[in-house]
């Protein structure tokens, strides 16, 4: 069967609806989220926590959260949290309509909402190679679509969104987003059954979440896909941090430009996200992998030096099908050749390590702007990308992508008296 002639199956077209759904009620709250908490405080700590709430499930949890996953039924975990997720966003809208909504109420809700995300992320990411077959072409077209919805979703259509129902009431955001909890628990639930997993011998959580990182630092094809995101959330945060003060003083852009420029870095991302899978049957995975992170480094280059706005939001753009591109076909690679029953953990492990680089980014940024002048997080973003390039494109090339891919397809499926354990000496060496 040619690759043009393959179907999504039907059961996709729910997931995808469903996290469409809840990528929409995201963008709802992050809109409104920031709004709400100056409602409560003008304390820029205060603020702080709670934004920075969100992200800690990911650094406290992640590789052991990743094993909890791949111990549960995953279609089971998705639609649990979501459900979970929409009777906690209750809490602060009864709170938010009856006055008694604080800082720490929302700090608390905004952990427990990134900690039932991790769990319905990793989950859903192990569950598509289950759905799909691990076909690599159906993974790249289904990542495409799931990462070009999101990016609508929750970029462009929800924050705007927030604004809007915050002026309706401060619960009525909060309520929307537990709506689309709802539903896309109710459509997760309606999911075909994940096959069984292989019988594995009964161990302890953290030697399987051992397992699991032994898996991406001891294969050199893994270990790339993972510094990716990693070195990138390095680069990115730099830039980011220094985003507004940078446009505002060196270019002249104003709120509202500024927010132009941030849709023309969106606009970026739902190209590169649909045009993905054609670099990847154009080039090879891991040829359009290197591609994609020569681009992001060159486009951050370009904003470095960009002397007027129009230069800075083409960079922008370019900057942002890059990283869509990238989103597309890493994650599509890691579901096609990482085992089963090592996906939740690999996917988590992959995850941490890219919300922990986040933080030294930001640092970084703040204190090159300080200590040598605004342009200079960025002259070091595109310094850092374009490294990055050089030492991974090895990691990631075209060899190593097909080598692992054969490896798959030349694995036989273990019978019930097997191990786990057996499936893993059956592949190649890679290293």
């Amino acid at each position: 069967m040619t690759w043009d002639a393959k179907r999504l199956p039907a059961g996709f077209g729910r997931l995808w609806t469903a996290q469409t759904v809840s990528s929409l009620g995201d963008g709802v709250t992050h809109g409104a989220l920031p709004l709400l908490a100056l409602t409560l405080t003008r304390d820029p700590m205060a603020l702080a926590v709670v934004t920075a709430a969100g992200t800690l499930p990911w650094l406290l949890f992640g590789v052991l959260g990743g094993a909890l996953v791949d111990r549960w039924d995953r279609r089971r975990t998705m639609w649990v949290m979501d459900a979970a997720r929409a009777v906690l966003l209750a809490i602060p809208a009864v709170a938010a309509a009856f006055g008694a909504l604080s800082i720490a109420l929302l700090a608390a809700v905004t952990f427990l909402l990134g900690l039932g995300g991790h769990f319905f992320d990793t989950a859903a990411t192990a569950y598509l190679p289950d759905l799909l077959g691990r076909d690599p072409a159906l993974l790249e077209r289904a990542n495409s679509r799931l990462r070009g919805t999101q990016t609508a979703s929750s970029g462009f259509a929800g924050p705007p969104a927030g604004s809007a129902l915050l002026a309706l009431g401060r619960a009525v955001p909060l309520l929307a987003d537990a709506v689309s909890f709802a539903l896309s628990a109710l459509l997760v639930r309606s999911l075909p059954a994940p096959p069984r997993p292989v019988p594995q011998a009964r161990e302890s959580l953290l030697r399987q979440a051992r397992a699991g990182a032994g898996y991406v630092f001891g294969d050199r094809l893994p270990l790339g896909l993972a510094l990716r995101p990693a070195v990138g959330n390095i680069a990115f945060l730099a830039v980011e941090t220094v985003l507004a003060l940078f446009t505002h003083d060196r270019l002249g852009i104003d709120t509202f430009g500024f927010g132009l420029l941030l849709t023309a870095e969106a606009t970026g991302g739902l190209i590169g996200a649909g045009i993905a899978s054609f670099l990847g049957r154009q080039l090879g995975t891991g040829t359009a992998l290197t591609c994609t992170a020569a681009v992001e480094g060159l486009a951050i280059l370009g904003l470095a030096t960009a002397a007027n706005p129009y230069v800075a939001g083409l960079a922008l753009a370019v900057c942002g099908a890059g990283m869509g591109a990238t989103m597309v076909l890493a994650p599509s690679l890691r579901q096609a050749i990482v085992p089963a029953h090592l996906m939740g953990r690999v996917a988590s492990t992959s995850r941490m390590l890219a919300m922990c680089a986040a933080p030294f980014g930001a640092l970084l940024g703040g204190r090159l702007a300080t200590t040598y002048g605004v342009r200079t997080p960025l002259y070091a973003a595109a310094g850092l990308l374009l490294a990055m390039t050089a030492v991974t494109a090895t990691m990631t090339s075209n060899r190593r992508v097909e080598a692992a891919l054969r490896g798959v397809v030349s694995i036989a499926v273990p019978g019930p008296r097997e191990s786990a354990d057996a499936v893993l000496e059956g592949a190649p060496e890679l290293l």
